[in-house]
């Protein structure tokens, strides 16, 4: 029996520390996600060095902006994915309400995916004296967008009914995976949208990615889902 004792205080202890590790704050969320960008950011900056380095060689530059919005969509799209993927794990950890869930799902993947990946690299680009053109997929290509949205959300609902132990491993990757999507996206919009000299000013735009992509993710990813989840959770724990 006392053998037993420690290990109950134990167990309780750890899931104090656990629910005091979930009280996110937006500050200390966007300082945990910082790193995650800078590397990926770093390593967006390293692929488009070598697909620019390669694409100069045709000396076409209609070739290179039509590979770089190639790759814009093809990376946009699959973000669309990770970010429904990541809001919904983060929403269940807090609210079991699968219509709020998918509704969460649906449009705050959408809002930020937008944000980050279009919104904040046009803006950018036109602040840094850039003529920019924006072009949003929601609008032109809802067709494509639809099944990325839905295998997202799909793979959001199987992935949160992972046992815990197995469900942090699962939510890392998928943060960071998120994120690496993410600058990629944004990387290829700069490139293809009429930031085609980017190389003079690599310092703004490494700068301008890292901010680019840590808000709109931080915020999709935990944030937004979070509040909107607990807050669910307290208005049904009154009406009991």
């Amino acid at each position: 029996m006392e053998n037993n004792l420690p290990k109950k205080h134990h167990d309780s202890h750890d899931h104090v520390n656990h629910n005091h590790d979930h009280e996110h704050t937006l500050i200390g969320e966007l300082m945990c996600h910082l790193p995650y960008a800078f590397f990926a950011v770093a390593l967006g900056l390293t692929i488009l060095s070598f697909v620019s380095y390669f694409s100069m060689a045709q000396g076409d530059a209609d070739v290179v902006q039509e590979g770089a919005d190639t790759l814009f969509h093809s990376f946009h799209f699959m973000h669309i994915a990770f970010a429904a993927t990541g809001t919904l794990i983060t929403f269940f950890r807090y609210s079991k309400n699968v219509v709020r869930a998918l509704f969460v799902g649906i449009f705050s993947s959408t809002f930020f995916c937008l944000l980050s990946d279009v919104f904040m690299p046009y803006v950018g680009g036109m602040l840094l004296g850039m003529d920019m053109h924006l072009h949003i997929c929601f609008a032109s290509e809802l067709a494509n967008v639809i099944p990325f949205m839905f295998v997202g959300i799909v793979n959001g609902f199987v992935m949160s009914r992972h046992e815990e132990g197995r469900q942090g491993f699962y939510s890392i990757f998928s943060h960071f995976a998120h994120i690496f999507i993410s600058s990629l996206a944004s990387i290829f919009y700069l490139v293809s949208h009429g930031f085609f000299h980017w190389q003079d000013h690599i310092g703004y735009v490494f700068l301008l990615l890292i901010v680019a992509v840590v808000v709109p993710c931080t915020l999709s990813d935990v944030v937004v889902p979070m509040l909107i989840a607990k807050a669910d959770k307290k208005k049904a724990n009154t009406k009991k």
